[in-house]
């Protein structure tokens, strides 16, 4: 297997580095907005499986 060019392993490694980027600021958008809205969705639903006495 041949080796590959520094210019081409300074490109991923580039490309690389700014996926990175853009997955941490994505998951912390995510995470910012989850921590925003509350969730009071389990509040709302009755649980099915009871049954009265």
């Amino acid at each position: 297997m041949a080796p590959k060019d520094s210019a081409a392993q300074q490109r991923l490694a580039a490309a690389l580095r700014e996926n990175l980027k853009r997955r941490k600021a994505a998951q912390r958008a995510r995470a910012a907005a989850k921590s925003a809205r509350p969730e009071t969705q389990a509040e709302h639903c009755p649980i099915k499986g009871q049954k009265p006495d």
